[in-house]
């Protein structure tokens, strides 16, 4: 028999689950409640106001034309987030216990201090872009009212591609990542597609900002993923 007091976290974790359109993060997909896929791009940025006016000229006809070569829709995000310097000082501190040389001891542990000082000092903030690309092989449009409703209220891991259905939308969905990978190299831009590894820590820290800055995921590999009933 069941205690209330493990029935009660349950019932809240399926409650919390149904506020989450993503049903599963597989293959560096991202699929969606209403069976729907996302694959998420990241690229670097370009500092506009330091073109010459020719180069914004080049780069604004660049932007429509990649723009005007689309027929699905694009989701662009920006996000702002604490630089996490935890990595980089545990890395120092590895390379100052491991360094032979006294005086470039010191002057590692002298910089750790430094880097520690300046960050206590004032927040520093990391700028990441990302480009959200989309493939819904059936239109919403055409969706009834009850299959909307269905989609809404079940549970996330209860909607489950096969994979021989996933693999041929998953095909679909790389033609699309390739058209706007081009576009964007087109404008200069550094453009890499986030793996499974990289999708789950996104969406973990967007979703927990205050407890991914804290604490670390783990690999995907050393994850222990608990399915709702």
């Amino acid at each position: 028999m069941k205690s209330k007091g493990v029935q009660k976290q349950k019932s809240n974790k399926a409650s919390s689950q149904a506020y989450l359109s993503i049903a599963e993060i597989k293959d560096g997909v991202v699929l969606l409640k209403d069976g729907t896929l996302r694959a998420v791009l990241m690229t670097s940025s370009i500092n506009f106001a330091l073109k010459s006016e020719d180069e914004q000229n080049a780069l604004i006809s660049s932007y429509v034309s990649f723009l005007n070569s689309l027929d699905f829709p694009l989701q662009i995000v920006v996000q702002s987030r604490k630089l996490q310097i935890k990595p980089y000082l545990e890395k120092l501190i590895k390379i100052e216990k491991e360094q032979p040389n006294e005086l470039l001891r010191v002057q590692i542990a002298d910089y750790r201090a430094f880097i520690e000082e300046m960050v206590d000092m004032g927040q520093i903030m990391t700028k990441s872009f990302y480009v959200v690309v989309p493939y819904d092989p059936i239109s919403s449009k055409k969706k009834s009212f009850w299959v909307k409703l269905k989609e809404t209220v079940k549970p996330a891991f209860s909607v489950r591609l096969k994979e021989e259905r996933f693999q041929r939308r998953k095909a679909d969905l790389d033609l699309r990542i390739r058209k706007v990978d081009s576009g964007l190299r087109g404008m200069n831009l550094e453009v890499a597609q986030l793996d499974t590894q990289a999708l789950i820590e996104l969406y973990y820290s967007t979703y927990n900002p205050d407890i991914a800055f804290a604490e670390q995921l783990q690999p995907v590999n050393q994850l222990r993923i608990e399915e709702a009933e």
